[in-house]
Parts: C-alpha cells; sequence; structure tokens
C-alpha cells in the first residue's frame, strides 16, 4: 500500500454533502483533525457546495465524482452517498488510483464487497468502511469486562436488538431496494459490536422477515417491517439479531451477552453484569467509559503514513457483510442457509 511521509500529505475528498447528519463535515473534519489535508467534494446538489465552502475554505468542489477525481486527484475518498451506490462509487475511486473509505454499511452484496476487495488488493490501495462505532464507549466497556476480565464467563449466546412502534421515515433509508433492508442500518453497527466479542467464524444464517402479505405498507419499496436473524458460529455460540418497527416494548438492552457464569446487558450509556458465583447472583450497574471514535481517522493516518497497522480492514468489514448478505437471501428462500470459509 503506498506510504505518505507524513499525515499532511494524504489530500482527502468526499463525495457527497448530503445535509442528513451533516456527515459530509463529519468525515472531513475528522480527517482533518487525523492530521490530513482535505482538498475536494463532490455533491450533485449545488446548495450543499456552498455550505461545504462556508465549512471548509478554499476546498475545491465538484458536481460530479468523475470530476472530482479527474481535477483535484485526491490520495483518500470518502464515500458517503446511499448503500446502493457504494460499490460502483468505491469501484471508481479505486480505479483512479485513490483509497477509499466507504460509509457503513461497505455495500449490498457479498458479491459487491468481494469485487471492491478484489480491486483495492491489485491496485494496493487502501479499502475500509466507516465503522467508527467499533470505539464506542459501550463496546470498549464491553469487551473489557467480557473477553479481557472474564466477567460472565464463556459467551455461548448474543441478542442485539434495535428498534420500537413506529413508522419508516419518508427518506431512501426506508426503501429496500437502495438501502438493502431494514437491518443495513443499525443492524451493521449491532453485528458489528458482536463481533468483537464473538472470536469464531459464521457457518450458518437463519433469517425471518415481516413482509410479503404481512408487510405492512407504508410505501412501495419500504424495508421489512421486522426482520430476525439467528446466526450460528463455529465454536457454537449463537448471535440473535432482530431489527423493527414493531415492538411496542423493547427488551432491555440493546447488546446482552449470556456467559457462563452470567449476563452482560449493553446500552449506550450504562451497563450491567448479573453473576452467578457458588449459587449466588450478584448485580452490578454502572455508566460506560467514554467513546474513542477520533480513533478510526487517526487510524487512517497512521495506516497510510506506514505507522500503524490498519484497524477496520476489509476483510474485518467483510464479516459483517456476510451476515447481512447471507440474512436478506435466507429470508427470502425461507431456510437457514450454510456459509463456505
Amino acid at each position: 500500500m503506498k506510504s505518505f511521509p507524513k499525515e499532511s500529505d494524504i489530500r482527502c475528498a468526499v463525495i457527497g454533502y448530503g445535509g442528513a447528519f451533516n456527515m459530509g463535515k463529519v468525515h472531513l473534519g475528522q480527517m482533518q483533525s487525523a492530521g490530513m489535508t482535505p482538498v475536494a467534494v463532490a455533491e450533485i446538489d449545488s446548495s450543499r457546495l456552498e455550505v461545504a465552502r462556508s465549512d471548509f475554505p478554499g476546498i475545491q468542489t465538484f458536481t460530479t465524482a468523475d470530476g472530482m477525481l479527474k481535477e483535484a486527484k485526491p490520495d483518500l475518498v470518502a464515500i458517503i452517498t446511499p448503500h446502493n451506490t457504494h460499490a460502483k462509487l468505491s469501484m471508481k475511486c479505486l480505479e483512479s488510483g485513490a483509497g477509499v473509505v466507504c460509509e457503513k454499511p461497505m455495500a449490498i452484496t457479498l458479491e459487491e464487497c468481494d469485487r471492491m476487495i478484489a480491486l483495492a488488493k491489485a491496485k494496493d490501495l487502501l479499502l475500509s468502511v466507516y465503522h467508527n462505532r467499533h470505539w464506542d464507549g459501550c463496546i470498549l466497556e464491553a469487551v473489557d469486562r467480557i473477553r479481557n476480565k472474564g466477567e460472565i464467563g464463556e459467551v455461548f449466546r448474543t441478542e442485539a436488538h434495535m428498534g420500537g412502534f413506529s413508522q419508516p421515515g419518508e427518506w431512501w433509508r426506508s426503501s429496500r431496494k437502495i438501502s438493502g433492508g431494514i437491518h443495513y442500518d443499525w443492524g451493521v453497527h449491532l453485528i458489528e459490536y458482536a463481533l468483537q466479542v464473538i472470536n469464531s467464524e459464521v457457518v450458518e444464517v437463519s433469517a425471518f422477515s415481516k413482509e410479503g402479505v404481512w408487510q405492512t405498507k407504508w410505501g412501495k419499496d419500504t424495508n421489512q417491517d421486522e426482520l430476525t436473524a439467528i446466526v450460528r458460529f463455529a465454536d457454537g455460540s449463537l448471535l440473535n439479531l432482530r431489527l423493527t418497527h414493531l415492538d411496542s416494548d423493547p427488551p432491555k438492552g440493546e447488546v446482552v451477552f449470556t456467559g457462563t457464569a452470567g449476563k452482560y446487558f449493553m446500552t449506550q450509556n450504562e451497563f450491567e453484569v448479573v453473576q452467578v458465583r457458588g449459587g449466588e447472583k450478584t448485580v452490578r450497574q454502572g455508566k460506560n467509559r467514554p467513546g474513542e471514535a477520533e480513533k478510526y481517522y487517526l487510524n487512517i493516518a497512521a495506516a497510510l503514513s506506514g505507522k500503524a497497522e490498519l484497524v477496520i480492514t476489509p476483510d474485518w468489514s467483510r464479516r459483517t457483510m456476510q451476515i447481512l448478505d447471507v440474512a436478506t437471501r435466507s429470508a427470502v428462500e425461507g431456510r437457514a442457509l450454510h456459509v463456505d470459509s
């Protein structure tokens, strides 16, 4: 992979500067804080380009990705566009010689993901996915207590869930053909959280969704009302993932790890550990440690300047994509699908 003498030599850009969550500014700001140099923005909405110029005075702006890649020639591009455009735009950037940071999820299908990885390897360029929540305080706390300190013994079951009783929003994230499905948004984070604790390969996925004749008709192409996936790992452990718009009383904890000696309830702000020792049960609660989201781009800059190994590698991101892709196919086919290693 091409190495840069220092972080400031890395010329970075973004494709997408839309108003939702102001993610264009977030990415460029974090790149800049990591020592890299923002040089360009590509965005189809001219009004958002005005915002970009105000946020980053002197930055080059373009209405097409092709124009930006040809004229600005960035070294690193963050792709902040709808999910179904990630693969095409990533390939375009890689072909131009630019490394890529892709917003999650990496793509819509595992086949797209594999083509992106193959091209990045062939071009010897950086490819990563913006799993900034890898450094959320909640999962840092959980990994320390579960994997490092062994507070609940050997984890054999993980339950991850998100949602409530609500109507999907009227935007592209609620369109299945654009977003990929209900599990392609927060589901990505929940899976990535779980994989930091589950150190084993996926062998089977069985998924179920409320759709078809029972689908609530919010629109012609609306995401599923609910999707549940049961993921079996080589070590015998299970992940039960559920995303829903139909739960009027969501269960406790966004992620719950069950081990041979106790249970760990994880929310964004707090944790609860239930331990069993000698037949005695104890319950302890506490606040999670602060998050360290800034480490994502600090690591990207360090990897590109030859000072550190890349943390969120293409292969790490592929593990999450594998579960998303196989769950989608399993729900459609109505059967469990074996996963080849």
